[in-house]
């Protein structure tokens, strides 16, 4: 006859804490170093630990002749060695002579006589200068920057007119969208 298996405890049988690993205990490296001297005063209950450096120095690293490239002094510049090219293409053209008062004053007349004519692109390429130099020395007056500013923008608004719905939306999602920036 079969006699029925009884468990002998009806208990939980498994762990109940959480694994935790124990802190980790690391040994003194003053101490434990194998070539550090240890002197202890007792009076004061002082210690004094002593470790010679880790390596012993090299003729190669002294500062007189160092090993580093870091440490050595900057080579004078050669004018014939080859230089590593430009990064950007404005680079290689020559920069712009200087221009006399009387060129600058006749720059100022003629951008104040008609600016529509004298644009600063067109006294610029004149002058043989740039725009940014004809707008900081012949500037025009705030209400003549204005009216001229209106005239442009009334211009670019009849071409804006003849856009498409297509190209009007995008461009109104993109003028949203840098309001967000």
């Amino acid at each position: 006859m079969l006699k029925p298996r009884l468990s002998l405890s009806f208990t939980r049988s498994y762990a109940t804490r959480i694994a935790e690993k124990p802190p980790a205990r690391f040994p003194d490296p003053l101490l434990n170093h194998s070539n550090a001297v240890v002197k202890t005063l007792k009076d004061e209950n002082l210690t004094f630990i002593h470790r010679p450096p880790p390596t012993a120095p090299s003729p190669h690293s002294t500062t007189l002749a160092p090993a580093s490239p870091l440490l050595k002094p900057p080579t004078p510049s050669n004018k014939h060695a080859p230089m590593p090219p430009l990064l950007r293409p404005s680079a290689y053209n020559a920069a712009p002579s200087q221009m006399s008062d009387k060129d600058i004053e006749q720059l100022r007349k003629l951008r104040l006589s008609n600016p529509e004519k004298y644009s600063r692109t067109k006294l610029a390429k004149m002058f043989k200068c740039t725009p940014n130099f004809v707008s900081k020395v012949a500037a025009l007056p705030r209400p003549q920057r204005k009216e001229f500013a209106q005239k442009i923008e009334a211009e670019h608004e009849t071409v804006r007119e003849q856009w498409g719905e297509k190209k009007a939306t995008f461009v109104a999602i993109k003028q949203k969208r840098r309001e967000f920036w």
